[in-house]
């Protein structure tokens, strides 16, 4: 293996590329458990009709774990927005629709996403009157099992020369409610300081599914608790803030 070309660097994890191949290596404290849901995430969503990296392998470097996948040669969707600021609806319009592909799948052996915003909720910095709200409004609404993916945004999207579109990133993958994978792209855009886009997003996106806003607002206070326990001081108070943005009914 070649790890001389680093393509992405993130906490505890560095991408690296190796001819065809790309070679995700986790730190040595990382969750083994984390890493072997990860690709099982990722080998279950390719059995579905989406366009992902195909997986290789998962094994040892020098005492860490790494997953081998397919390397995609392209852009991400976040590069070209940035470099075409003129094209940012288009790009918008193929983000949503790519979304929609991913709500439409079925994959009932994933994890529910329900299931783990009750344990992220538990886990949350917050009164047990909060939690207790929270749990309530989340046992209240619709139970789906649409393929969820828990991350989507822009950077997790690779645009080939020829306009093929690959989305990467399985990690956070669930079956679910698909108003609750809109709100948590809502939230990402918003935690960037990118607003105006966020609010543009969801309008699109609710235009497009035919979704009453409303619906996916309910699920912001729950996605945000969720998303809060992790991540650093700043994303958590900004995310805890959005508890209290929508009155329980």
């Amino acid at each position: 293996m070649n790890f001389d070309n680093v393509i992405a660097k993130r906490e505890k994890k560095t991408v690296y590329r190796d001819g065809d191949k790309a070679i995700k290596v986790f730190s040595k404290d990382f969750s083994k458990a984390d890493i072997l849901n990860e690709a099982l995430n990722q080998a279950r969503i390719e059995e579905t009709e989406l366009n992902i990296p195909k997986l290789h392998a998962v094994s040892m470097v020098d005492g860490k774990w790494a997953i081998e996948s397919d390397f995609i040669e392209g852009k991400t969707l976040e590069t070209l927005m940035k470099e075409n600021p003129e094209k940012q609806d288009e790009y918008l319009e193929l983000f949503v629709d790519l979304q929609m592909q991913v709500h439409s799948q079925n994959c009932p052996l994933l994890n529910k996403l329900k299931d783990k915003m009750q344990r992220k909720i538990s886990q949350a910095d917050l009164d047990a009157t909060t939690r207790y709200e929270l749990h309530t409004r989340l046992d209240s609404l619709p139970k789906h099992k649409k393929v969820c993916h828990g991350d989507f945004n822009p950077s997790n999207i690779i645009i080939k020369d020829n306009g093929e579109a690959f989305i990467l990133d399985w990690s956070h993958v669930t079956q679910g409610n698909a108003s609750a994978d809109v709100a948590r792209t809502y939230l990402l855009f918003n935690l960037e300081g990118k607003k105006e886009l966020a609010d543009k997003y969801l309008d699109l996106f609710c235009k497009k599914s035919d979704t009453a806003k409303q619906y996916i607002q309910k699920w912001l206070p729950i996605v945000a608790a969720s998303q809060s326990v992790k991540g650093n001081k700043d994303e958590r108070d900004f995310l805890l803030s959005w508890v209290d943005v929508v009155d329980y009914e």
